[in-house]
């Protein structure tokens, strides 16, 4: 299985230091702010930016570090490629005392997302990953993933109701079963980037951590746009958003497509598994959501990519601040709710 570094993305944000994505720089235009102070790296494994826009530069590269701290510190909880976090102890012990507070609160926000979506969306889908990283790990690997019997094996190890998550303790309801937040930890983490930088004076936001958010305004004083594209032919963009903290504009944005990590040669095989099937969902070619927490726009993403098309819009209407686009495998964008 690909690493997450090695995940196609699908959405950019567009800020004011260079072009990026296919769009062209922005014009010169009279600055209200100096040039924005920048940060390009990777963050939860995959590509990732922060831009921010204040008078005092220095000052905003000590707030800048401050966030690259906290990212560190909140990979060193949440990651599955660490052998030191705190989620890969508790997959390999079945049980973790006194969790971090951010794992209680981020398990607590997935499990309750997984009965909203009657477990469309469940975080103990790992013992699938696993099995299919291992499947394609083989030189002679069946183009479809692993077999009936392996995939039924895996799946009775999956069952978010099996989970309890308590302040002092979290445990796993059986043997072998394990946690993936990947659906949902880089909103997360986005979010509290964006808790950490209200209140500094900055002019202008732009958050990048696989999902998107934004507030304020660019150093030219133009709105942050935000662009998603095809996932099967990235050079084309389906469509634009402007981000931000004003009317009319996306607070945060979230886009999940199989293609962001394909197993093998056939496109259809992927990581958005269908927790009832063992099977990966290819009900949309992507699925975005704007919502006005990051958080809430990952975790619909990828739900909505997962759940039967007659449950989306029940889902959907749970989180009313929210809105969604699906294309479709036939290259039609639809909107939820409409309008």
């Amino acid at each position: 299985m690909r690493s997450m570094v090695e995940r196609r993305r699908f959405l950019a944000v567009v800020g004011a230091s260079a072009a990026c994505a296919g769009f062209p720089p922005a014009r010169a235009a009279a600055r209200s702010a100096p040039d924005p102070v920048v940060w390009k790296g990777t963050a939860l494994g995959a590509l990732a930016s922060i831009t921010l826009v204040h008078e005092d530069r220095a000052h905003a590269r000590r707030v800048l570090d401050a966030c690259l701290e906290e990212v560190e510190r909140l990979e060193r909880v949440f990651s599955l490629y660490r052998a030191d976090s705190a989620l890969v102890r508790l997959n390999d012990a079945g049980e973790l005392r006194a969790p971090p507070p951010e794992l209680v609160e981020l398990l607590s926000a997935s499990l309750a997302l997984a009965r909203a979506s009657a477990g469309a969306f469940d975080p103990t889908i790992q013992p699938l990953y696993r099995l299919y990283e291992a499947h394609f790990r083989a030189p002679d690997a069946a183009p479809e993933g692993p077999d009936d019997t392996a995939v039924a094996g895996a799946l009775r190890r999956v069952d978010h109701r099996r989970v309890e998550v308590g302040a002092d303790r979290i445990a796993l309801g059986a043997r072998g079963m394990a946690l993936t937040l990947n659906g949902i930890a880089q909103g997360y983490v986005t979010d509290r980037v964006a808790d950490r930088l209200r209140g500094d004076g900055f002019a202008g936001v732009a958050i990048d951590l696989g999902e998107a958010r934004a507030a304020g305004r660019r150093a030219d004083g133009r709105a942050w746009t935000a662009a998603v594209v095809d996932p099967d032919e990235p050079s084309r963009t389906l469509f634009e958003l402007t981000m931000g903290d004003g009317a009319g504009q996306v607070a945060a944005l979230a886009t999940s497509a199989g293609a962001g990590t394909r197993f093998g040669a056939d496109p259809r095989v992927h990581h958005l598994f269908d927790p009832r099937t063992g099977r990966s969902a290819n009900r949309h070619a992507s699925v975005s959501v704007a919502a006005s927490r990051a958080t809430v726009a990952d975790g619909l993403s990828t739900a909505l990519s997962i759940v039967a098309p007659e449950r989306a819009r029940a889902l959907l209407a749970a989180y009313p601040a929210a809105r969604a686009w699906l294309l479709h495998v036939d290259g039609t964008i639809e909107t939820m709710p409409a309008g």
